[in-house]
């Protein structure tokens, strides 16, 4: 049997060589986070911007009694299409027809006075030159034959005028359109000292859709337009793309064709107007509708997946996976979003690997694991690159 004193020398030896293979071995290192990145590449973007407008008539034209008289009937369906000249009210011609007959009685009875007065100039020219008539009743038969003919010219005057009354007791519709309500029932004394308003009749194809613009976004375009960043579109192709209240998209684009030259001091803002095609009717004016405006191109800028684009107290921000295998983290600046990718217009050059997913595991310095990135459809199936990649998603990028 050993003694302890042998077996102590023994039981170090084997504590030494267990310390020493621990310090060998140490803890395992964690790999680097896998991320799925997109290469960007600049490229042309259309210049757009989302604002909120309101419709209005292409046309609207007020139906008013123009001449004073009792409203018989109307002749039109309330909120239907109408044609310019169609009837729509008519109202009681009984006084305008006899204003009618007595301003032609009165025309003819100033022809028959001119026709005295005639004849008797033409006697008095005819003995005046032998004497038989004073020049005093020569001048008084002229003047009496000049008289009555300015009288005979009044009296078809008041004819016309008469006669245009009358025709006023049939109210038309000034211009096609939609007719809307009506104001005035029948019975009520109409066109008694002012033009009473009957209808109004509006054309609703085309539309104008009415927008304002800051005056501060406006001149951002015009520097960009004089870096070269930017080309504005000619204001007659400038389109305008629509969106109805209820979230739908309208199918017919317009065209803006209005922007005013002058600045509303009480906003700040400048007025536009686009035309917007309503062949079905659909549209109605006085709604509000959220519209897309495309003003131009935007040259030479970077199209990054909206969930690349980060934000914070500093500003927006995407992280990046050098050359070096290490993230780094880049402030960038956006204009607007193209689809579902932010519009970046500074901050990024040509090459850039922009993390698109599992930039949650990366930090500014650290390693990365970069793969390319591709954007997944609802379904889950495999689909096209995202822009500036042409590889299959990564793993990391789930």
């Amino acid at each position: 049997m050993k003694s302890p004193l042998l077996r102590t020398p023994s039981l170090c030896l084997s504590l030494l060589a267990l310390a020493a293979c621990g310090k060998v071995q140490g803890p395992p290192q964690m790999p680097p986070p896998e991320v799925g990145v997109i290469t960007a590449q600049p490229q042309n973007s259309p210049l757009t911007r989302d604002l909120v407008g309101r419709l209005s008539s292409y046309r609207s034209a007020d139906v008013r009694a123009r001449v004073p008289g009792v409203l018989l009937k109307r002749v039109y369906d309330e909120g239907t299409d109408v044609k310019k000249g169609q009837l729509l009210f008519q109202i009681d011609p009984a006084p305008l027809k006899a204003a009618l007959a007595a301003s032609s009685a009165a025309l003819a009875q100033a022809q028959a006075t001119y026709t005295n007065d005639r004849i008797a100039a033409q006697r008095v020219r005819e003995l005046a030159p032998k004497g038989y008539v004073s020049k005093s009743d020569l001048d008084n038969a002229l003047a009496a034959e000049r008289t009555s003919a300015a009288a005979v010219q009044a009296a078809q005057a008041n004819v016309q005028s008469a006669r245009i009354n009358l025709g006023y007791a049939d109210v038309t519709a000034p211009i096609d359109g939609r007719a809307g309500q009506q104001q005035v029932t029948e019975g009520a004394l109409v066109g008694s000292g002012e033009a009473t308003l009957l209808t109004t009749v509006d054309q609703i194809d085309p539309l104008y859709v009415n927008f304002t613009m800051s005056v501060a976004s406006m001149e951002q375009m015009r520097r960009a337009q004089s870096s070269g960043n930017v080309t504005l579109a000619e204001p007659d192709k400038a389109s305008v793309q629509i969106t109805l209240p209820d979230g739908s998209a309208y199918g017919e684009p317009g065209v803006l064709n209005f922007s005013d030259t002058t600045v509303n001091p009480a906003t700040g803002s400048v007025n536009l107007r686009a035309t917007i095609p309503n062949p079905k009717r659909s549209l109605l004016p006085g709604m509000y509708v959220t519209l897309k405006a495309n003003l131009g191109q935007q040259n030479k800028v970077f199209l990054i997946p909206q969930q690349s684009v980060q934000r914070d107290t500093v500003g927006a921000y995407v992280m990046t996976v050098g050359t070096d295998g290490r993230a780094a983290r880049k402030g960038v600046t956006t204009a607007d979003m193209s689809g579902g990718n932010w519009v970046v217009t500074n901050g990024l050059a040509a090459g850039d690997r922009v993390v698109v997913s599992g930039i949650q595991n990366v930090k500014a310095g650290a390693p990365a694991k970069a793969s390319p990135w591709h954007a997944a459809p609802v379904g889950g199936s495999p689909s096209a690159s995202a822009p500036g990649t042409a590889a299959s998603p990564s793993s990391g990028g789930k």
